[in-house]
Order: structure tokens, then C-alpha cells, then sequence
């Protein structure tokens, strides 16, 4: 054996060795693990906060009746009649945007009208009709306009934003074809509902049982 008698085998460097590979694997596997689901997570949560985001405004109303009148045109330059048996010639009603809403254009806007009688939904514009201005800059009836709006307070655009108020006004009876369709008259002692429809979020519903007599001018 002479001077290579006192060699041996030891493997105890290498066990080390690998021990710490095996280890540094281990640690690599975790954190790209916990990458991913950190990842997934942080992705899983935006998405479950747009939903809600979504689903709140979908629920709630970005409009709200300012007071707690509507008006009935019921005078004959209206096309309206008064009396105990009388009619509705114009709506006209005042909205505001609600609390912490979102802003709403009325050109995207619908009314929805109920009676006992029938049921019609028309769009902002959907008549085709031309709006004139007056010296104020709102605008007055005109042909074809089954509804329209006057901004009461604010910029004069056709968004409804914080602050600000918009008259809106509905023409029952207009000189033109294109009429409401709501199989008859809105007489006295009627229920109505009204729905302001905006294209996102749930519309303002206004629901009135209509006095037993119209003046020119009612309000309920």
C-alpha cells in the first residue's frame, strides 16, 4: 500500500454539495410558485372589484327627482283639456344627479310611460325632431319632439353632472304623426309611471295617481 495506504473515500463534501442544490431547488420552486399566486390572486381581486363596481352601478340610479313634483300641462295651447274630465297635454318634471352617481347623458337616455291604458318607450331624438332655441339658449317645442330637456343649472350640455339640474320635458299631444302611443288619453284619477332610462344604471321611476280635476297648471 506504501504512502497510498492513507487515502480513503469521503463523501462527505458532496452530500453538502447536493444537500444545498436540493435546497436552492426547493427555494426556487417556491418563490416562482408564490409568484404565481401572488399574481393570480392581485388578478382574481381587480376583477372581483370591477364586478362589484359594475354591480353597483347597475343597481343604484344616477339620477334622482328634484323635489317632489311633476307638472301636467293640462291648458289647450298644450293640447290638453282641463276639468273633472279633462287630459294631459304635457309632463314636466326637474332631475339632478344623485349622490356619489355617475354622470348622464340624455341623449342616450329613454323615457318609459305606463297607464292602465298602454305602455311606450321612445328614445332622446328617436322622431328625428329639430329643437329651436330661444333667446335663454334652452330649447322650445318643436316638430316632431316627443320629449326633450332644458339644462336648468349648469353648463348646457346634454350630461347630467354633479350640481347640476335639467328640466324634463315630455309633449303628450304634439301637432305632428308622430304621437304617444299609450292607447288614450292621461285623464284624471289615472296612475302613471314614469321611467327615466339612462344607459347605465337603474332609472329613475316616478310613479303619481293623478288628482280627480286638472287646473292649466297641476302638480302632483
Amino acid at each position: 500500500m506504501g504512502k497510498w495506504g492513507g487515502l480513503r473515500r469521503d463523501e462527505n463534501g458532496f452530500t453538502g454539495l447536493e444537500a444545498a442544490i436540493v435546497m436552492i431547488a426547493f427555494v426556487v420552486v417556491a418563490a416562482v410558485f408564490s409568484y404565481v399566486m401572488l399574481g393570480a390572486g392581485f388578478f382574481t381581486t381587480q376583477k372581483s372589484k370591477q364586478v362589484v363596481d359594475t354591480g353597483v352601478k347597475q343597481a343604484s340610479s344616477s339620477l334622482t327627482l328634484d323635489g317632489q313634483y311633476i307638472y301636467l300641462n293640462c291648458s289647450a295651447e298644450a293640447g290638453g283639456e282641463t276639468g273633472s274630465d279633462g287630459k294631459v297635454g304635457r309632463i314636466f318634471f326637474y332631475v339632478t344627479q344623485t349622490a356619489g352617481g355617475s354622470p348622464v347623458d340624455l341623449n342616450k337616455t329613454s323615457i318609459a310611460i305606463t297607464t292602465s291604458k298602454g305602455y311606450q318607450q321612445i328614445f332622446y331624438n328617436a322622431t328625428g325632431c329639430e329643437m329651436n332655441q330661444d333667446e335663454t339658449g334652452n330649447n322650445d317645442n318643436s316638430s316632431y319632439c316627443l320629449w326633450w330637456y332644458n339644462s336648468t343649472v349648469g353648463d348646457g350640455d346634454n350630461v347630467v353632472e354633479v350640481n347640476e339640474k335639467y328640466k324634463i320635458i315630455i309633449d303628450l299631444y304634439n301637432n305632428t304623426s308622430n304621437k304617444w302611443n299609450l292607447g288614450g288619453d292621461i285623464e284624471p284619477n289615472e296612475i302613471i309611471t314614469i321611467e327615466l332610462r339612462p344607459p347605465i344604471g337603474a332609472p329613475l321611476t316616478i310613479t303619481k295617481q293623478l288628482p280627480p280635476s286638472f287646473q292649466n297648471l297641476t302638480y302632483v
